[in-house]
């Protein structure tokens, strides 16, 4: 049977039951919890993102020889010398800063050459090559000048970057090699030249040829003026640049491993019908040959540098006084 009668308010039908509310002393912990949630999220996404910018691709490096993957924050602080002895190649500015005392140098400026006088295309046009290198390694060219003290011996330090089209030997490197030239009879100052390269540009044909005499006359000057000019054969040294400023140095050094030569092993060996021997074209070989004076390590360039340039130059200045 129904009941009819009116009810009051907030009042329920007999029977029922009564639903109550979840008290609001356990509610409160809860909307707490979602408040300082939200309150760290922001900041939580924010340093997760700011981790994810700045932590580079390439944490791990693959060391050449053996395989291993190495930590990149072990290879920098070993100046990228693998546990197995292998100088990586590195670019301008870390050489700079492993050469330098304390790292500090003033960089000089290159000056610019005509691009792609030739309008050159093998199968992509030259000028595209030459923007698509800029960006990668961010330079101008292959060539890159600075001046500071190694080891307490002012110098004008030159140093060529493979990571820029193989360091090929062209127009602009030429006129790179003769602003380091002129900059150190400018200013008095012995010259050291960190040669990388797979030879000269194709891309220029001819015009790169003539790099190699232009060159040629810049180390005369600096004989000239009687200034020390010191080479350092870093992997690879090859092609017309072996043919010219990189071993006419008053002092040849050269990394560990570093391969230098002319031609390739493979066309020599094609040529002359004969097997090398083991290690042909490596430092350690040329050293035994008396082409190359020393082979120092990376992380010994310094001091090795510096004694050199500090005893050619009190030679000089004696020459000059008698």
């Amino acid at each position: 049977m129904s009941d009819d009668r009116p009810r009051r308010a907030g009042t329920r039908p007999f029977g029922t039951t009564r639903r109550e509310p979840p008290a609001t002393a356990d509610r409160a912990p809860q909307a707490k919890a979602a408040g300082w949630l939200s309150r760290i999220a922001p900041g939580v996404r924010n340093l997760v993102n700011r981790r994810r910018d700045t932590t580079p691709d390439n944490l791990w490096i693959k060391d050449p020889d053996g395989g291993e993957m190495l930590f990149r924050a072990d290879l920098e602080a070993a100046l990228w010398v693998t546990p197995t002895g292998k100088h990586m190649r590195i670019g301008p500015g870390q050489r700079f800063r492993y050469t330098f005392d304390g790292g500090r140098c003033e960089r000089l400026p290159v000056p610019d050459a005509p691009e792609d006088p030739l309008r050159f295309s093998d199968g992509k046009p030259y000028r595209e090559r030459l923007l698509a290198a800029r960006a990668a390694t961010g330079a101008q060219d292959a060539m890159a000048l600075a001046v500071g003290l190694i080891r307490g011996q002012r110098a004008v330090v030159l140093v060529q970057d493979f990571a820029f089209m193989g360091g090929s030997l062209g127009m602009a490197a030429g006129e790179g090699f003769l602003a380091g030239a002129e900059a150190a009879v400018e200013r008095d100052l012995p010259m050291v030249a960190f040669t990388a390269a797979g030879g000269a540009r194709m891309q220029e044909g001819a015009l790169s040829l003539m790099q190699m005499a232009r060159t040629t006359l810049a180390v005369q000057q600096l004989k000239q003026a009687r200034l020390p000019y010191v080479v350092v054969l870093t992997d690879p040294t090859t092609g017309g640049v072996s043919a010219s400023y990189a071993m006419l140095g008053d002092v040849h050094l050269a990394e560990p491993g570093a391969l230098i030569g002319f031609a390739g092993s493979r066309v020599i060996e094609q040529t002359i019908r004969e097997k090398l021997p083991e290690g042909f074209q490596r430092a350690e070989y040329l050293v035994e040959k008396g082409m190359v004076d020393q082979v120092v390590a990376r992380k010994d360039l310094p001091d090795v540098l510096g004694s050199i340039l500090r005893t050619l130059m009190a030679g000089r200045a004696r020459a000059r006084a008698a």
